[in-house]
């Protein structure tokens, strides 16, 4: 079973990834901030990070850096999910250390299959 992380600061955004991703047997962890995320991702290894780039306690660019740096995670697909304009978004993700970059509002119905890749 593959485990993902979700660090996302706002509860509605966590409720739908979590229905959208239930049918798929993952492993879902959730993270609502920054900090969070960092130590449960230091703790659990997860196999994909979701994380929003606008968190309460640090930002995003930071939580990517302080991830990389962890030996364990340094090759832990991370992929920014953001409400940035689209050109923006995948720019900063990439400048920022993610591997890819899912706008919001998310597409239900591709949001599994977009994930499904990074698995590869």
């Amino acid at each position: 079973m593959k485990t993902i992380l979700h660090i996302e600061d706002y509860h509605a955004n966590k409720i739908l990834i979590e229905r959208v991703l239930r049918p798929y047997n993952y492993r879902l962890l959730h993270a609502p901030d920054g900090q969070t995320g960092v130590s449960l991702a230091i703790d659990e290894n997860p196999d994909l990070i979701l994380i929003d780039m606008g968190l309460p306690d640090i930002d995003g660019a930071t939580v990517v850096t302080l991830l990389r740096q962890i030996p364990d995670l340094q090759h832990t697909p991370i992929v920014a999910i953001t409400a940035w304009p689209a050109d923006r978004a995948t720019e900063m993700a990439q400048r920022y250390g993610c591997d890819g970059c899912i706008l919001k509002p998310i597409n239900v119905r591709s949001f599994p299959d977009e994930l499904a890749r990074y698995f590869k």
